[in-house]
C-alpha cells in the first residue's frame, strides 16, 4: 500500500512536470507553423490514378505510424517502470515520515524574573522562539513570497516556471541570486534533509513538497517556514531574528525591516551588514522592494517609503543575568520535571527571582567583599526568600567565577546551633535554664579526647540558654546535644529539609558546632520554618511554566507543612532578635542590629576560619550570607558580628525590610512570666523547674 501510495505521488509529480513541458513543446510548434510556406501544387494529369496511389500510401505510412507510436507508448512505459523502480529503490525506500511535519523544532527555553525581564535563554545550536502566523506582519509574509517564491499561493510544492526564471535570471546576472526552490521545497530541506546538493536529495525533496502540499494549508506551510528557516548563525526562525539584528517583536517590526529580513534566508553571511557587507545588504534591501512592486504587493509611494527608512541593524547578543541563579533552575527543573531536553523544549519559565532585589544583593557582596580582600576573603554569597512562599528572590552564588556557594556543601559552623536549642526546649527545656559555660572534655571509646572552646577562649560560667543561644557559646551547645542526643538532632534536621547528613556515623557531639556540612537553600528552608512559626514552606523558585504555543503547563501552589509546633519556634526568635541577649559577645551595637526593627539573626564561623555566616529573617524574608574561598583556604581574620558575612547581611536586610516592620504574633500556649528577678517567655509550665543562681553575665550588669 505504501509503495502505491508513492508511485501516486510520483505520477503526480510527473504531470506537474510535464504539464508546462507539453505546453512550452505546443508553443514551440505553433511557432515554426507560423512561418511555413505552404506549396498548392496543380494537378494536371490523371488525377484518379494519382488519388489511388495516394490512398495506397497513405494507408501503408498510417501502418508505419501506429507501429511507431506503439514502440514510443512502450518505450515511455518502460522508462516509467525503470524510473519508479529506482526510486523506490533508491530513493523512496529512505524516505522521511512525512506526519515529522507535525513535530516543532527544537526551540530555546526561556528563563524570566518574576516581573518578565529574561535572564537568560538556553539552546541547543539554533536559537529559536515559536511564532504564529497572526503575529507575522503582512508585509514580511508578502515580502518572502516575493522574493523567494511568487508562485507559493497557487503551485502544488513544485514550480517548473519558477526553476526556469530562476536559471534564466542567474544566467542574465552571472551569478546564482535566486534560487529554485519553493518556499515548500525549502521547509522540508530544513526540517527533513541535509543542505547536499545530489539529485537523490532534490527528488525526495520535490517529492516530499508535494506530500506536504497535501497535508497542510498554505498558511499553515508558511507558518512552519517562518519558524524553521535560518536568519544567520545560531539565530532561527524570524521572532529570534527580529530580536537579534532589530531589538523587538515580529509584529513591532516596519516594512522596511521586514523587507530586510525578507532577503536575509538566501545568504544570511552575505547580507549581514554586521558582518562588515553593508553595501551588498542595502543592495538586497533594494532588490527585494523592487521584487515586491514587480508582484504588485507594494505601490511605487511605498517602495520609496521603504527605501527611504533609515535602518539600524544591531548585533545583539545573548547575555546572561542573575548567572548562578539561571543554572540553579535549569538543575531544578531536571530534577522536579526529568526534563533531560531542556535546551530543545522552547519552555517560557516564569521564576520567583526579582532583578532588582538581585541586583541590588550584587553589588553589595561585591563592595564588601572588596573591602576584605587583605584579610584573605576572596568569595562571597547571599541568597534571600520569601519565607511564606518559598520564593527565592534573588541568589548570589559567588563574586568570582561559576561556584555556586548557595547549593554547595559548607560547614555552618555556629549558625547550625538553633536546630539543638530547638530540641532542648521541645525536650522540656526553658529559655531561662541555666547550664554552666566552663571547660569540658569528652572521652569517646574509640576516638581522640574533644575538648571544644569558646570563641576567644573566653568562658562566662552558669548562663541561660537564651543567652548561651544569643552570645553564641560553643560550650553549652556541645553539653546540650549530649543530652539532646546526636541521632535526635539529624532526626529533627532532615525534619525541617536538611538532607546532607545521611552518612550518620561521621558525626559525634562536634555537629552542636557546625561539624556536618548543610547547602544554604536546605539551610534556609529550614531556618524559614522559624520565621514562619512553625509550617514548612518548601522552596520553589518557579512560578509559572509555559510550552511554546503558550499554554500553560505548571502554575506554582504553596504547600505548607506544620513540623515544628508554633510555641517553640517563637521562642527561638524571642531569643535571636533580642539584641541585650547577644551583647555579653558582640555588644548592643554589633551589625546584627537594625534600628527599629525585628530581625531574628544567627552568625557562625567554623575553627579553622574557612567559613563564615551571617542568616536573619523577619515573619516574611530570610536573608543568608556566607564568606570564605573556594578552594576552602582559611581566612586570616574574621570577626562574627563585625567584619566577614554580617555586613553583607546588615545592607541587605535593611533595604529589603526598610518600608516594613513586622513582628511575630505570640502564638497560643506562650506567655510572660517572671524568674530569678527577669521577665521572659515560657511555655507548658518549665519556669517552675528554674533554680535561680547568680551568673557572671548578671552580675556584671
Amino acid at each position: 500500500m505504501k509503495e502505491i501510495k508513492i508511485i501516486k505521488k510520483i505520477i503526480q509529480i510527473l504531470i506537474i512536470i510535464g504539464r508546462p513541458i507539453f505546453r512550452f513543446l505546443v508553443w514551440c510548434g505553433n511557432f515554426v507553423n507560423f512561418f511555413k510556406i505552404k506549396k498548392i501544387k496543380k494537378v494536371k494529369r490523371k488525377v484518379r490514378k494519382k488519388i489511388k496511389k495516394k490512398i495506397i500510401f497513405s494507408g501503408w505510412r498510417y501502418k508505419v505510424k501506429k507501429k511507431k507510436l506503439l514502440i514510443i507508448i512502450f518505450a515511455v512505459f518502460l522508462f516509467l517502470v525503470l524510473v519508479s523502480s529506482y526510486l523506490i529503490k533508491e530513493i523512496l525506500a529512505d524516505l522521511p515520515n512525512v506526519n515529522q511535519i507535525y513535530n516543532p523544532p527544537h526551540l530555546s527555553t526561556k528563563i524570566f524574573d518574576r516581573n518578565g525581564v529574561l535572564l537568560y535563554k538556553f539552546y541547543d545550536g539554533e536559537n529559536r522562539t515559536w511564532v504564529s502566523i497572526d503575529k507575522i506582519p503582512k508585509t514580511l509574509i508578502d515580502a518572502t513570497i516575493a522574493v523567494e517564491d511568487k508562485n507559493f499561493m497557487t503551485h502544488k510544492g513544485i514550480s517548473i516556471k519558477g526553476i526556469l526564471r530562476a536559471g534564466f535570471y542567474n544566467l542574465i546576472n552571472g551569478e546564482k541570486v535566486q534560487g529554485g526552490s519553493t518556499i515548500t521545497q525549502q521547509l522540508v530541506k530544513n526540517v527533513f534533509l541535509s543542505s547536499e546538493r545530489t539529485w537523490e536529495r532534490k527528488i525526495k525533496e520535490m517529492i516530499l513538497a508535494v506530500m506536504i502540499e497535501k497535508e497542510l494549508s498554505k498558511m499553515q506551510i508558511l507558518e512552519k517556514y517562518f519558524n524553521q528557516v535560518a536568519y544567520g548563525g545560531e539565530v532561527y526562525g524570524v521572532q529570534e531574528a527580529s530580536w537579534k539584528f532589530f531589538d523587538k517583536n515580529v509584529w513591532e517590526l516596519s516594512d522596511a525591516q521586514s523587507a530586510y529580513l525578507a532577503g536575509l534566508p538566501a545568504s544570511p553571511t552575505s547580507f549581514l551588514p554586521t558582518n562588515n557587507n553593508g553595501d551588498y545588504a542595502k543592495v538586497r534591501h533594494n532588490h527585494v522592494i523592487n521584487e515586491m512592486l514587480r508582484g504588485d504587493f507594494i505601490t511605487q509611494e511605498k517602495a520609496f517609503e521603504m527605501r527611504e527608512e533609515d535602518l539600524e541593524v544591531i548585533n545583539n547578543k545573548i547575555d546572561i543575568l542573575a548567572p548562578h541563579f539561571v543554572f540553579y533552575i535549569k538543575d531544578y527543573i531536571f530534577e522536579k520535571f526529568g526534563l533531560s531536553n531542556f535546551e530543545r523544549q522552547g519552555l517560557n519559565i516564569k521564576t520567583s527571582l526579582d532583578i532588582n532585589q538581585q541586583k541590588i544583593a550584587e553589588e553589595i557582596v561585591k563592595e564588601e567583599i572588596n573591602k576584605v580582600k587583605r584579610l584573605n576573603i576572596s568569595n562571597g554569597a547571599a541568597l534571600i526568600t520569601d519565607v511564606k512562599t518559598g520564593d527565592i528572590l534573588a541568589m548570589v552564588g559567588s563574586v568570582n567565577g561559576d561556584y555556586n556557594v548557595t547549593t554547595a556543601l559548607r560547614q555552618p559552623g555556629s549558625s547550625i546551633k538553633p536546630i539543638n536549642y530547638l530540641l532542648a526546649l521541645q525536650k522540656g527545656q526553658s529559655v531561662s535554664t541555666i547550664i554552666d559555660d566552663s571547660p569540658t572534655s569528652y572521652h569517646i571509646p574509640g576516638q581522640d579526647i574533644y575538648t571544644p572552646q569558646n570563641y576567644g577562649n573566653k568562658y562566662f560560667g552558669p548562663v541561660t540558654l537564651k543567652t548561651a543561644l544569643a552570645s553564641s557559646l560553643n560550650i553549652p551547645s556541645v553539653k546540650l546535644l549530649n543530652q539532646n542526643g546526636v541521632e535526635n538532632m539529624i532526626d529533627l534536621a532532615e525534619k525541617m529539609g536538611i538532607n546532607t547528613w545521611q552518612d550518620r556515623k561521621r558525626f559525634g557531639l562536634a555537629l552542636a558546632l557546625g561539624g556536618g556540612e548543610v547547602k544554604m537553600v536546605e539551610l534556609a528552608e529550614a531556618y524559614g520554618i522559624f520565621a514562619n512559626l512553625g509550617e514548612k514552606v518548601a522552596l520553589n523558585p518557579i512560578l509559572e511554566i509555559e510550552n511554546y504555543l503558550g499554554e500553560v503547563i505548571y502554575e506554582k501552589q504553596v504547600k505548607k507543612e506544620k513540623v515544628v509546633e508554633s510555641k517553640y519556634a517563637y521562642l527561638i526568635n524571642s531569643i535571636l532578635s533580642d539584641n541585650e541577649a547577644r551583647s555579653p559577645v558582640f555588644g548592643l551595637n554589633s551589625q546584627l542590629k537594625i534600628d527599629g526593627k525585628t530581625v531574628a539573626v544567627k552568625t557562625g564561623t567554623t575553627n579553622n576560619l574557612r567559613d563564615n555566616w551571617c542568616i536573619g529573617w523577619t515573619p516574611s524574608f530570610l536573608v543568608s550570607v556566607w564568606v570564605g574561598n573556594n578552594n576552602n583556604e582559611p581566612m586570616s581574620y574574621v570577626a562574627s558580628g563585625i567584619s566577614g558575612a554580617t555586613p553583607i547581611w546588615h545592607r541587605i536586610m535593611k533595604n529589603l525590610i526598610k518600608d516594613s516592620n513586622e513582628n511575630w504574633s505570640i502564638p497560643e500556649g506562650v506567655y510572660r512570666a517572671n524568674v530569678c528577678g527577669k521577665e521572659d517567655f515560657f511555655v507548658d509550665g518549665t519556669e517552675k523547674n528554674i533554680t535561680c543562681q547568680p551568673t557572671k553575665i548578671e552580675n556584671s550588669d
